[in-house]
């Protein structure tokens, strides 16, 4: 698993567009990733909408939030236009950022279904982990006044 002070992982992934996006295409902003286990889930729509809810916030100083889950493209662009996502959401549908990030976890009820825990990194402008939480539980949601608290220390 990635560490608090370690470069992220620079991996590839497609947003809801289909195109290419790298984790280094955000250097020069504070960045908030955060993976969700599955799109239309009760649990996942709440946290990526108490998101889209912070977006000016976040705007106001320059941070970004990138949403990542193993979906499909197509399945993220119909969660991401349902829910009226104002942020750049990714699909992860070859593991890869999962498994770079240590983050792998069967889905419950899926056997053999691999997902992302719920997860949230914060990455400074240069592309470092300062802040991580990982959850076990896909029902429990992240602090999010400690995760603008972090953001706005950081910008």
């Amino acid at each position: 698993m990635v560490e608090i002070n370690q470069k992220a992982p620079d991996v590839e992934l497609v947003d809801t567009d289909l195109k290419k996006v790298k984790i280094s295409d955000f250097r020069g902003k504070v960045v908030v990733i955060a993976f969700y286990p599955g799109a239309f889930t009760s649990v996942c729509t709440k946290e990526m909408c108490t998101f889209r809810d912070s977006m000016s916030k976040f705007n106001e100083i320059n941070a970004t939030v990138v949403g990542i889950s193993v979906d499909p493209p197509f399945s993220n662009k119909a969660f991401k236009d349902q829910n009226k996502l104002n942020f750049t959401i990714l699909s992860d549908y070859n593991r890869e950022a999962v498994k770079q990030f240590g983050i792998p976890m069967e889905f419950p009820f899926l056997p053999g279904y691999v997902t992302a825990k719920r997860s949230v990194f914060v990455l400074d402008k240069e592309g470092k982990i300062r802040y991580k939480w990982v959850s076990d539980d896909p029902g429990k949601e992240p602090n999010y006044k400690e995760i603008e608290e972090v953001v706005r220390n950081l910008s």
